[in-house]
């Protein structure tokens, strides 16, 4: 198959990307599995494994799509989606309020997120984990962590602080947002100023891995639906255990084996205390033999040739189930 990938991003990602290594890694594992693949993407984009095209701002994307094409796969919804003679996919990898309908051929990525769509169409997201370091399942866990958009209120850093600073001598690394002291007091709320706590800031690459090949787990509360979730799967591969809330898509994802869920603070405490109780080799394997790009791609693959024959992913509409609950789903 000749496959165009479309993100409206720059590859490869060089700091934090969820959406653009998810991309780059589904297009290598394509490239191996014997495709043809072309991204259409920013320009500054590289790639050495595949042709890369730049995206021109000044007309429509589908306007863009080469003749020779066999699948187009976007990672957004385009403009203009009705003058496209050639099959398509579009993953959905966040949550839209706003959209009440979407096309018959999306993709969500986790079966959570289908289902509030009224969809059972979803590929989970893999990773190439031959890109990451190799952990050191034996390493010294000193503080557990904090991985995501710290400044986003769903994500819960400060339910992330408050697990924390409910136990006696468990310290917090927050991976994400601001890192001095003088730009932490500007960010409002859920940045708390505790001897339990250091803010690292943004991190990627091998610091980011060097973290969590220290640390005793991942701490998770967010507010909100996940639709996936990377940073958990990243933390499992590096051997930790995993300790959110059982919203959206992490009662998929995080199996009693290598996590605990709750929206109780004290129950994510106490479990916290209780960590070691979880294998880093079981938390390892089971993130490599679920969530990675080959097994992905295979499910893409078998998307791509069922819009190809002519066929439509989704037989209704998918639809947003209208929110009954608040702006934050319950924690205490």
């Amino acid at each position: 198959m000749n496959i165009l990938i479309v993100e409206n991003s720059i590859i490869p990602v060089r700091l934090y990307g969820g959406t653009e290594r998810v991309v780059w890694d589904l297009g290598k594992e394509l490239v191996k599995l014997g495709h043809n693949v072309t991204f259409l993407v920013k320009e500054g984009s590289t790639c050495e494994f595949a042709t890369v095209l730049y995206i021109n701002n000044e007309i429509s994307i589908v306007r863009q799509i080469p003749d020779d094409t066999d699948v187009v796969h976007f990672n957004s919804k385009p403009a203009d989606l009705d003058l496209l003679d050639t099959p398509y996919i579009i993953t959905i990898h966040g949550n839209y309020y706003d959209n009440d309908e979407f096309d018959k051929n999306v993709i969500f990525v986790s079966k959570n997120h289908a289902n509030r769509h009224n969809s059972d169409s979803f590929v989970y997201n893999g990773l190439d984990w031959s890109g990451y370091s190799k952990p050191n399942l034996n390493s010294k866990r000193e503080s557990f962590h904090f991985l995501g958009k710290a400044s986003w209120g769903v994500k819960n850093l400060k339910g992330a602080i408050d697990i924390i600073k409910k136990t006696k001598t468990e310290k917090l690394f927050v991976l994400g947002g601001k890192r001095s002291s003088e730009r932490v007091l500007k960010m409002g709320p859920y940045y708390i100023f505790s001897s339990k706590i250091t803010y690292k800031g943004m991190v990627g690459g091998k610091e980011k891995e060097n973290y969590l090949n220290h640390s005793k787990g991942l701490i998770f509360p967010v507010l909100w639906h996940e639709p996936f979730g990377l940073a958990i799967i990243e933390s499992l591969y590096f051997g930790c255990p995993v300790f959110g809330t059982p919203y959206g898509s992490l009662n998929e994802i995080v199996v009693n084996d290598v996590g605990f869920l709750s929206n109780k603070t004290d129950e994510l405490s106490n479990s916290v205390l209780n960590s070691h109780h979880f294998s880093p080799k079981i938390c390892q394997e089971y993130a490599i033999e679920n969530f990675n790009s080959k097994k992905m791609a295979l499910q893409y693959e078998l998307k791509y040739e069922r819009v190809i024959s002519g066929e439509k992913l989704n037989k209704n509409i998918p639809r947003f189930n209208r929110r009954t609950e608040g702006k934050y789903l319950e924690f205490h």
